[in-house]
């Protein structure tokens, strides 16, 4: 019910200041294909496409709710998308089919989050490279709390649930952030190189750290 709010809230926590950022990072050149995992109502992919025209852009996301309200998005702004329902842990693209991958960790329950990171390794050409912005575990302002419920993402199947953040309290849940260490070490697990921290920000939602990987 809350995710009528996202957008109005990213825009007026300065979110997109943040997004900006993570796709000048991914350096995409015209005729690359992105994918972004978890792509909520397509802010992201946006961005990208005026970037980089040229370039194809993908979003996957387990929740039907908000593909179409990215779909509303890319057809009031003339920008073509492809669309997926999907889960990060079974992504339904050909091996070494994919240059960029966006992704964020706490969008996933840790349980999963390994099996996520092996399918990008997978899905990315030799060369490939994956951008991460996430959540690196400085606590929200009071409306930061707000804005992470907005952005639950639910899908009746198999127990997959979007961007929960934390449980009760300072107490971390299920889709708890990683901090940095615990992030790299999930990048290299999964087979991807030159796994680094690129940068560091602080939002109303909490502080974040941008990521780079490749394969």
């Amino acid at each position: 019910a809350l995710t009528p709010l996202y957008d109005p809230l990213t825009r007026l926590l300065g979110v997109r200041a943040a997004h900006w950022r993570l796709v000048a990072q991914a350096g995409i050149e015209p005729g690359a294909t992105v994918l972004e995992i978890g792509c909520g109502t397509g802010n992201v992919l946006l961005l990208a496409a005026h970037a980089v025209p040229g370039a194809t852009l993908i979003g996957l996301d387990p929740d039907p709710a908000v593909l179409a309200a990215a779909g509303r998005k890319a057809r009031r702004a003339g920008v073509t998308l492809r669309l997926d329902h999907g889960y990060a842990d079974r992504l339904p693209y050909p091996d070494g089919s994919v240059d960029r991958v966006s992704f964020m960790l706490h969008h996933l329950p840790k349980d999963q989050q390994r099996e996520a990171l092996r399918e990008v390794h997978r899905v990315l050409a030799p060369g490939g490279r994956l951008h991460l912005l996430d959540l690196d575990g400085s606590p929200p302002s009071r409306v930061g709390r707000l804005l992470r419920v907005a952005h639950v993402h639910r899908d009746e199947p198999h127990g997959h649930q979007h961007g929960q953040g934390h449980g009760h309290g300072d107490r971390p849940g299920p889709h708890a952030h990683a901090d940095p260490d615990t992030a790299l070490a999930a990048l290299r697990e999964a087979g991807l190189t030159e796994a680094a921290v690129v940068a560091h920000g602080a939002m109303p939602m909490g502080g974040y750290s941008y990521y780079r990987a490749t394969r």
